[in-house]
């Protein structure tokens, strides 16, 4: 379990092809000074479990599924990863409760500059984009965020996948800084966890939806 607020941003030294997989190996010291075999690391906002480390690196392997539904099948030696190790009982939760298991890939469509502050629009899937609600939280490549607008859902009887679902982030210098959000450009794709109570009240809605089908006869 994360909360989405990064500690450190680590930089991939080694990725080696395993049977239906790879092995990547990230490079940050201040993040292995604590680690150990077993441990959770979010690593770009995906949770990985660390295999081997030492004084400067760690490693992880990464299964064939993950690398399919999250941009860490993208990955090369020398791309910035951000990294959180998991969080601790008893301390602050200063982001939302991350779990790591990403939802899927959204695709960066517009970056506003301002004077300090970035608004960058994300295009998503349409089951994402039900997920989301401004104000609400939202994890991206590892980064706890809070959407700041967000796209109306397709109208009755209109084709979802002719309308484009996205939503907007800003970020603050903080955030510029000390992820690879900064780094950001469009078309590029990243990592994203919708919250976990909207996926819960999600499944709810679709079984009471069922429900209601058979009583009326109409499943």
């Amino acid at each position: 379990m994360f909360t989405g607020l990064v500690e450190k941003i680590g930089r991939v030294v080694e990725i080696v092809p395993a049977g239906d997989g790879a092995r990547i190996t990230v490079q940050a010291p201040e993040i292995v000074t604590e680690v150990k075999r077993g441990d959770s690391i979010s690593t770009s906002g995906v949770c990985l479990t660390v295999t081997d480390y030492d004084s400067e690196c760690f490693s992880a392997d990464v299964m064939q599924q993950t690398l399919d539904v999250s941009v860490l099948g993208e990955l090369t030696v020398g791309d910035s990863v951000n990294l959180e190790r998991a969080m601790q009982l008893g301390t602050r939760l200063g982001g939302h409760i991350v779990q790591g298991h990403v939802d899927g890939i959204a695709r960066v469509r517009k970056v506003r500059l301002g004077d300090q502050w970035q608004v960058i629009r994300f295009a998503v899937a349409p089951e994402i984009s039900m997920l989301l609600v401004d104000k609400g939280s939202v994890c991206v490549d590892g980064v706890s965020l809070t959407v700041a607008a967000v796209a109306d859902p397709p109208k009755n009887g209109g084709a979802a996948e002719l309308v484009e679902q996205w939503f907007e982030v800003a970020l603050i210098p903080e955030t510029l800084t000390a992820t690879t959000l900064g780094q950001l450009r469009c078309g590029d794709r990243v990592n994203i966890e919708t919250d976990i109570f909207a996926r819960h009240l999600a499944r709810l809605a679709g079984f009471k939806a069922r429900e209601n089908s058979v009583e009326t006869g109409e499943l």
